[in-house]
Parts: C-alpha cells; sequence; structure tokens
C-alpha cells in the first residue's frame, strides 16, 4: 500500500502538513522564486504589497487580459505562492520574491486550451529567470511538439539551473500516461504529481518510476486561488500541484539560509516514509523536511 494514499480528506495544506512551517515563516525577500507561467494581474488586490517582479522579455509580465487562459493560468500559480495571508488563495511565502517570466502569450480567448511551450520557449525562460537570480524555478506548464534539438537545447538550461545552484520544480503533466519527459527526467528537476486531498494520485496526472524516484505528489485537486479577475477560482491538475512544493523549498530555504541547494532537495525528497518500488512519487511532508533541516542546522 503506498503511504497516505486512504487517510481522510484534509486541507492542502494540512495534507502535505504545510501549516506549521507557514507558521513559523512567510519566507525572506532574499529568495526568489521564477514564475515561468502565463502573465500575472498584479493589480489584484491580494497581491498588493507583495513583492512581484517581472523579468523583461517578449512577453509581459503583467496581464493585458484577465480573461485569457494566460493571464487566468499565472495568476492563479501567483496566488498560491505569493497572495496575502488569509486571501482565497493558500499564500504559501507571500514574503519570498516572485519574479515573473511569461511563455505563454496573453490572447483574449476564454476558451483556449491549457497553453503550451516550445522547449526552446521554456529553455529560454529558465536562463532568464537564473540570470535574473533565481533560486527556486516554479515550471508549471506543457511542452508542444519537442524536437531532439530543442530537448537538448531544454536540457542544457536545466544543467545551467543545476550549475547555479537553482533548484527546478517541474509538473509532472495532465495527460494520464506511465513515463517522462525529457524535463521530467532530469537529475536536477523535482517533478510533481498531482493528487486528490487523500493523497490519492489523480488520474489524469503522469506517473513514471523516474517522478517516483526523484519526485513528489501534492494536492492538485479542486485547489482554490486567486481568479485574474478578482473573484477566487479552482483550478486542478500537476500545475495546481507545482506551487506547493515550490513554496515548501521557499520558506525551507528561508527558515535555513545558509543551506545548500543540495541539503534542501534532500531534506525534502527524503523526509519520507521509504520508496516504494512504483510509479507514484511520496506525498510531500513539509514538516518532516522542516525537522530533518533543523537537525542538520540546529
Amino acid at each position: 500500500m503506498t503511504p497516505g494514499l486512504h487517510q481522510a480528506p484534509m486541507s492542502p495544506l494540512d495534507l502535505v502538513k504545510l501549516t506549521p512551517l507557514m507558521q513559523r515563516t512567510s519566507g525572506r525577500a532574499e529568495i526568489l522564486i521564477g514564475l515561468i507561467d502565463g502573465p500575472v494581474a498584479m493589480s489584484h488586490p491580494d497581491l498588493g504589497g507583495t513583492r512581484i517582479q517581472e523579468i523583461p522579455g517578449r512577453l509581459a509580465g503583467t496581464c493585458g487580459s484577465a480573461t485569457s487562459t494566460a493571464c487566468r493560468h499565472g495568476t492563479f500559480v501567483a496566488g498560491i505562492l505569493s497572495a496575502k495571508r488569509g486571501s482565497d488563495a493558500p499564500a504559501i511565502c507571500p514574503d519570498c520574491a516572485l519574479l515573473v517570466r511569461p511563455i505563454f502569450a496573453d490572447t483574449v480567448s476564454e476558451r483556449a486550451q491549457m497553453p503550451t511551450a516550445t522547449p526552446d520557449e521554456l529553455a529560454a525562460a529558465i536562463i532568464d529567470s537564473v540570470d535574473a537570480g533565481a533560486r527556486l524555478i516554479n515550471v508549471s506548464a506543457a511542452l508542444a511538439q519537442p524536437s531532439t534539438r530543442e530537448e537538448r537545447r531544454l536540457v542544457d538550461a536545466l544543467d545551467y539551473a543545476e550549475r547555479r545552484g537553482a533548484i527546478t520544480v517541474v509538473a509532472a503533466g495532465n495527460q494520464g500516461t506511465i513515463g517522462s519527459s525529457s524535463m521530467t527526467r532530469h537529475p536536477w528537476v523535482i517533478p510533481v504529481v498531482a493528487c486528490d486531498l487523500r493523497g490519492r494520485p489523480m488520474p489524469e496526472s503522469n506517473l513514471g518510476r523516474t517522478m517516483a524516484r526523484r519526485g513528489l505528489r501534492a494536492p492538485g485537486n479542486e485547489i482554490t486561488s486567486l481568479g485574474a479577475e478578482g473573484r477566487a477560482a479552482s483550478f486542478g491538475g500537476t500545475s495546481a500541484a507545482t506551487p506547493f512544493v515550490t513554496g515548501t523549498v521557499a520558506l525551507l530555504w528561508s527558515e535555513f539560509p545558509a543551506a545548500t541547494p543540495d541539503q534542501v532537495r534532500t531534506a525534502i525528497e527524503h523526509a519520507h516514509r521509504p520508496r516504494l518500488a512504483t510509479v507514484v512519487p511520496p506525498l510531500l511532508d513539509a514538516w518532516a523536511a522542516y525537522l530533518v533541516m533543523a537537525k542538520h542546522h540546529s
């Protein structure tokens, strides 16, 4: 039996034991998170006063149309990380800095499918985020029609993030397949599988042995966060699950700023019961990761 799959429904934060860690800290301004996603409604009242910056590029970091799929997606994920505490969103690490680097075009379409990006676009965004000082990178994106040449550039960008000590957290994807991609099997990446509020993997979430070895699962079912038009929104899938892991890493690094990237990764990936020979990664346990860090940095 996979640990954590049969418990009663809980809140998303309580499921992954983020609540006690969030009571200790709301983050530090020197922890910069690169958000590779859509643009963000930076004028949203529940993002006001938070430390959000735009990385200059071809696409604007702030929303031109609050009804676009890209804007809704980016604002939703930003809310999980950076909304004000007490808002409708999880608001995991609002005192960390958020660097917005859009890869989804801000269109006026309300019916567009989930935005996608090419490996080249994603590679450029990773490099831009690292060069802007990001210590963490959150990628809630699907790849569109990758080629071998483009995938090589994406791997090179992930290698660059590793050399610079930036931890990359990526969505496993929502195709319901068993396997991996050049992104999720990269040894420096933490892939995230979506689960329901009992900890069970979502049927549409991709799974795989690589993800089970190095990844985590996190809440991705009917998560409530910020809507780009001002109202709360509900959304699910691995895009929604990924920032729960990113936010946990940000809080751990905020509490232990002298920790190395390897120490933080080891704490969050291995502060669990033994991993089984399966395609399902263990459930994120933020408090267990904190206790591992505290033991070695007291």
